[in-house]
Order: structure tokens, then C-alpha cells, then sequence
């Protein structure tokens, strides 16, 4: 982190205690939405993807999403007992599904910080979309627990994993992440990953400018053949806390470019509807996209909005349901959960939820114009997960 880094960190405005009013109508039998597999909001975007973010810790502290000077040691975290248990959030996956959701992706902070996640992996292991098929059950890590975990996730129904890494070499990577964690540790925890069959892999790198854009490079050299997909990721303005500028983020065409100038590239379709990634597979020696070679990924949330395809709903460790990456505040669903409602109940409620969702904060900050900045007041991404 560099001197001018710690001197425009923003205060953290804790939006954990206050949450919007559930719907009136979510408690009207008259207006009682029956689940059918298709639920649409006021965009037409269709509910397919749910996130569930399992912890508020990190043993990390990457200044873009838990910098240390706010996440210190006197920072107070969530009780256990306000954390949504593995049968609540089983419970509530079960409402998603039935309105259409077919992947769920743990979440954090840091997800394998969560004791037993292993039995909740299980849990939704066992549930099934409304066709009758396994759910697309995947989890993001910073990979610093994956070399001892790998199997037992593995083993307890995980099909798939995403990694974060933000470079090779090693000083950039400890100065990333801020707690002098080595990268040969998380390399050790890809291949475990691999090796247990957790496939396809995916690697996250977050590129800041003036920070780790020398890795991207040797990243795309390294997994180039790897059977891995590598993906990186505009810097983006998540939370209140992380100090985001505009001038330090890199545009995604830039990264692109680059990675042209010594592999070359040839765009892809996208291999569902929804997709955040853009597709760039490594060209053979005909020019043509050589699969052997693998593929790339470019995630462009502040140059590129795709909130027209936006299909996801992020549910906080505490129960919160949020409806957008941006927002300030979520839905409070545990409140029903711990008043005993049904599962008609719930069910409404994530459907009237869902049905008035009008987001699409990304498309807002390009026409506002990036530098006016986050507002005070936003969600965490290591509150609410990625």
C-alpha cells in the first residue's frame, strides 16, 4: 500500500443494523405470488443466480476490499448468533429455487473461515432446480485454506471453485493482500483444488492501476493451458471504504490490448445468458481459437455496465437480501425466518422483493460520469461477497 493509499481511506458507515421495509404486498394473501420457476423484475431480468455470503471475517486485508485501517483489530464483527445457521440458509436457498435460481456461489469474506462448511456445502448439495438437475454449487476463496480443504469440499458435493489471486510475484502478491501471505501458499491450494476435481477452476484478479498491472502478463502466460479460465476484473467502487478513483482503475479493452501484444486473442460468445465475462479464447497458429490453449475473461463493471442482464440476488451472512452489488441496503429475511413464517410466506416475500427490483447502479455511474464517486453510504463487498 503506498502513503497516498492511507491517507484517503474513507470511514466505514456500518449499513449492517438498518435494512428496507419488506414489501406490503409480500404479506397479502390476495396477492400471494405463486413460485413457477420464472420470476421477472421491473427490467425483465429473470432470477437465476444467488449469492450467499457466509462470513463477515477475512484473514486477509486487501486495501481494495477490507483495508486495515478500518478492519483493525478493535473492528467488531458479526455475533454468531446473528449469522443466518446452514438450515436457515438451506431453508431460503429452497424459495430461491423455486422461483428459477439454478446456481448458488458461497461467498465472503473469506467462506472456508466459516466452521463446518463443509455440512452447509452438503445440505445444498442435495436440492435440485425445478427440472430436476443438481444446482450449479460453486464457491469463491482466496485459496489461503484451500490445500487442506479441497478434498473434504470436494467430497461434500462442491462441484466447482473460483480463486482469487492478484498476482504471481510474490512481493506484489503479500503487498495485496496486505497480511504477508505467500503466493506459492494459494498456488498450493489451486493445484489441491484441481487434483480433487473441483473443475472448471476459475481465477479472479482484481487489476489496479499503479498497483499489480505488471502481473497481467505472467498471469495469462501461467494459466494459458491449465484447463483454468483466467479473469480479471475492473477495480471497482464496492463499499465506502476502499478510497476508489476512477484514474486507478484499468479499463478491461486496455488489459486486452495487452495481452495481444504477445498472445493473441479472439473473442468468444458468451456461454450463457447473464454472463459478467466477456470471452477472449487464445488463438493457435490459424488464428482460430485453439481450446487446448484455454480462454481468458474480462469483467468491465465500470466501463462496460451489464446491468441489462443483471440475473443475480446476494443474501448477507445476517440474512440480508440484497439486489444489487451497489446497494446501500438489503431486505431483512431473516426477521421472517426467526418469526416463524412458512415457506408460502418466504416465498412471497422474495418474489415481491424481486418483482419491484429496478437496480442498475452501473449504468447510473456511466452517465452520471465514474468520478463522482461512491456515496457515503454502501454495502461492503466483504459484507455482502463478490
Amino acid at each position: 500500500m503506498t502513503e497516498r493509499d492511507t491517507h484517503r481511506v474513507i470511514p466505514l458507515m456500518d449499513q449492517r443494523a438498518s435494512s428496507l421495509p419488506l414489501p406490503s404486498t409480500a404479506f397479502d394473501i390476495q396477492r400471494r405470488i405463486l413460485p413457477h420457476g420464472l420470476l421477472s423484475d421491473t427490467r425483465g431480468r429473470d432470477l437465476r443466480d444467488l449469492r450467499i455470503s457466509v462470513t463477515d471475517r477475512c484473514n486477509f486485508r486487501c486495501n481494495y476490499c477490507m483495508p486495515k485501517e478500518i478492519f483493525d483489530k478493535n473492528y467488531t464483527y458479526l455475533k454468531h448468533a446473528d449469522l443466518l445457521s446452514f438450515e436457515e440458509i438451506t431453508r431460503l436457498a429452497r424459495q430461491f429455487i423455486a422461483h428459477g435460481v439454478q446456481k448458488i456461489r458461497l461467498t465472503g469474506g473469506e467462506p472456508l473461515l466459516r466452521k463446518n462448511i463443509e455440512r452447509l456445502i452438503g445440505q445444498l448439495s442435495e436440492l435440485r432446480t425445478l427440472d430436476g438437475r443438481p444446482l450449479d454449487l460453486t464457491l469463491t476463496t482466496n485459496g489461503s485454506l484451500l490445500a487442506r480443504k479441497a478434498r473434504d469440499l470436494k467430497s461434500a458435493g462442491l462441484q466447482r471453485i473460483t480463486v482469487s489471486l492478484d498476482g504471481l510475484d510474490d512481493a506484489v502478491f503479500r503487498r495485496m493482500n496486505d497480511v504477508d501471505f505467500p503466493v506459492a501458499d494459494v498456488l498450493a491450494g489451486i493445484e489441491a483444488a484441481q487434483a480433487a476435481g473441483l473443475a472448471p477452476i476459475k481465477i479472479n484478479m482484481v487489476v489496479k492501476r499503479g498497483t499489480n498491472e505488471q502481473q497481467i502478463l505472467p498471469m495469462a502466460r501461467h494459466f494459458m493451458g491449465s484447463g483454468m479460465v483466467l479473469r480479471f476484473i475492473e477495480y471497482m467502487d464496492v463499499g465506502a471504504t476502499n478510497g476508489w478513483r476512477m484514474d486507478e482503475v484499468l479499463p478491461s479493452a486496455e488489459v486486452v490490448k495487452l495481452i495481444q501484444t504477445e498472445l493473441p486473442l479472439v473473442q468468444l460468445a458468451p456461454s450463457q445468458p447473464g454472463e459478467t465475462a466477456e470471452r477472449w479464447g487464445y488463438a493457435g497458429a490459424d488464428g482460430q481459437h485453439d481450446p487446448r490453449l484455454g480462454e481468458i475473461g474480462v469483467i468491465s463493471s465500470v466501463t462496460q455496465a451489464f446491468c441489462s442482464s443483471c440475473n443475480r440476488a446476494r443474501l448477507s451472512t445476517e440474512g440480508q437480501l440484497y439486489l444489487c452489488l451497489f446497494a446501500e441496503k438489503g431486505y431483512d429475511l431473516r426477521s421472517l425466518l426467526r418469526a416463524d413464517a412458512s415457506d408460502a410466506d418466504l416465498a412471497n416475500a422474495v418474489a415481491h422483493i424481486w418483482q419491484n427490483r429496478s437496480d442498475h447502479y452501473s449504468e447510473l455511474r456511466s452517465a452520471l460520469g465514474p468520478d463522482t464517486g461512491p456515496p457515503v453510504k454502501r454495502v461492503e463487498m466483504s459484507y455482502i461477497g463478490g
